[in-house]
């Protein structure tokens, strides 16, 4: 059968446990259905899986390659591991467009939602074309610091984030104490253990730990969420598209910065932190039938209730008549 992708990048989290079953799974789906498609393997993914690997039918071609050489020319890439093996591959692919299967080999798994014993039925349609396209938007952040006291602050980090960039106290035990604008309008100062700027897609990470709402991915938006905050009135508020956050390190002993928790860099007073939408999306496929309300019920445990046990799920009221 004929893929309706050419060129097929395979990545996940070295050396995870049960990765030989599940990279086994894709290869012989990948023989089957996309046959004549170029398939290239993460080179450090694959890494102790040689013999292995050797000892696989897969399809026609493929070969261990160098993540820097993957990137730019790939069509599809299929990612086994949790949520955040496949944010460190979207990080990379966002700025080519490349489209991103999830094999979820993790915990909850949001993004990652084709499980291992559901692969030979939902694999194939995606391969054939029939997946569901669904665009994540992401952020980039830049953080300007003054290097004299004489001269203008210059860019000393920059980095994007698909679920979440967060300010926080790092190893020290003290809080962070930083003031918050929206686009030009001051919001607040805020001493807290933390500040998290979350996107929709982080929105059911770090976000939902500190009691932030949950965001549709479909809204152009993002969440503060202050964490622990010395106030009882310190409250998540959801900001549209396209304002920008931008922070001003006070206290900045200890204070830290981590953009999906792959990137980090250390704070120092008078930082200005700027947080804005990126050009950038990350493009997932998802298998025919997936539906949001039914992923967030089934990874939050909604509905667990004894009494609904076994019971098939209510249907919606018609607008008709």
């Amino acid at each position: 059968m004929s893929s309706a992708y050419r060129r097929i990048g395979l990545f996940g989290r070295p050396k995870s446990p049960g990765l030989t079953g599940a990279l086994q799974e894709v290869l012989q789906c990948l023989k089957a259905h996309s046959a004549m498609s170029k398939v290239l393997i993460e080179h450090d993914f694959a890494q102790g899986l040689e013999g292995f690997l050797a000892s696989q039918e897969g399809p026609a071609s493929f070969e261990l390659t160098p993540m820097a050489q993957m990137i730019g020319g790939l069509d599809l890439a299929i990612v086994l591991g949790g949520d955040g093996t496949l944010i460190g591959v979207a990080r990379q692919l966002a700025p080519f467009g490349t489209f991103i299967i999830g094999i979820n080999q993790g915990r909850l798994g949001f993004m990652t939602d084709i499980e291992i014993s559901k692969l030979k039925d939902e694999l194939p349609s995606i391969l054939a074309g029939e997946g569901i396209v669904e665009n994540r938007g992401m952020l980039e952040v830049r953080v300007r610091r003054r290097i004299s006291q004489l001269s203008s602050p210059e860019q000393v980090f920059y980095a994007p984030a698909l679920n979440d960039v967060v300010i926080s106290r790092g190893a020290v035990s003290r809080m962070v104490e930083i003031d918050v604008f929206v686009g030009e309008s001051y919001l607040q100062s805020l001493r807290a253990d933390g500040l998290i700027v979350a996107t929709p897609t982080g929105s059911t990470a770090y976000a939902m730990s500190a009691a932030g709402s949950i965001l549709h991915p479909g809204l152009d938006g993002l969440i503060l969420v202050p964490v622990a905050a010395q106030a009882l009135s310190a409250r998540p508020i959801v900001l549209p598209k396209p304002l920008a956050v931008s922070v001003v390190v006070n206290d900045g002993a200890g204070t830290e910065l981590h953009c999906d928790m792959q990137a980090l860099t250390s704070l120092e007073d008078g930082d200005q932190i700027l947080i804005q939408h990126s050009a950038h999306s990350v493009r997932l496929l998802h298998p025919k039938g997936y539906d949001y309300y039914a992923m967030l019920r089934h990874k939050l445990h909604w509905s667990a209730n004894p009494v609904l046990s076994g019971r098939p799920d209510p249907v919606a009221p018609t607008n008709n008549g």
